[in-house]
């Protein structure tokens, strides 16, 4: 299931979980469901997305990652969280989009299951919100540091609402990440 937000191209998934007391299952990845879902409220029936990495971080309490993007080799992601919780953003960086510096903001959790997919064209960060979180994402494109950017996470043009019960934990590069009105945009 697929629940619209308030960027229309950004969603929210919630798979069907099976569980008893032996655990759970669900499926958190199925190419043809995915493409089927992104098609929903879009002229076409169907997107195809072709996934080429994966990549796992874990992360402690108000570590705070973001926003970050590829202006070259952009990277579309599907994320989700398989420890612990994080507030996943996005924001639309598309220079001809009527959302464009817009953000939207959901919390991913082992125990929710939620994935977020953020689109080409988006930044992307999240906060850690339990005591650590493994977080896994799954990019449209290879990683590439020479074309990767960074925008201020508390940029004021934006106002990111973050929940935050302290000053967050930020690497060198996202201290330094840039403003709004000097970041580069998408066509």
């Amino acid at each position: 299931m697929s629940a619209a937000t308030s960027i229309p191209d950004v969603r929210v998934i919630e798979p069907k979980v099976f569980g008893d007391e032996r655990g759970f299952f669900y499926e958190s990845f199925n190419a043809r469901r995915f493409s089927e879902l992104l098609g929903q409220g879009h002229d076409v029936p169907a997107v195809e997305q072709v996934f080429v990495q994966d990549n796992h971080s874990k992360s402690a309490r108000n570590v705070l990652r973001g926003l970050h993007y590829q202006i070259r080799q952009p990277q579309g992601k599907l994320v989700r969280v398989t420890a612990g919780s994080v507030f996943d953003v996005a924001v639309d960086l598309r220079r001809n989009s009527p959302t464009l510096g817009r953000w939207f903001g959901a919390e991913l959790s082992a125990e929710n299951k939620r994935q977020m997919w953020i689109p080409v064209g988006f930044a992307h960060g999240f906060v850690v919100l339990s005591e650590h979180a493994e977080f896994l994402y799954k990019t449209t494109d290879y990683w590439a540091p020479e074309h990767e950017r960074c925008i201020r996470w508390d940029d004021p043009a934006i106002g990111i609402e973050w929940p935050l019960d302290a000053a967050p934990l930020l690497s060198p590069k996202d201290q330094a990440g840039t403003s709004l009105a000097e970041a580069e945009f998408f066509a």
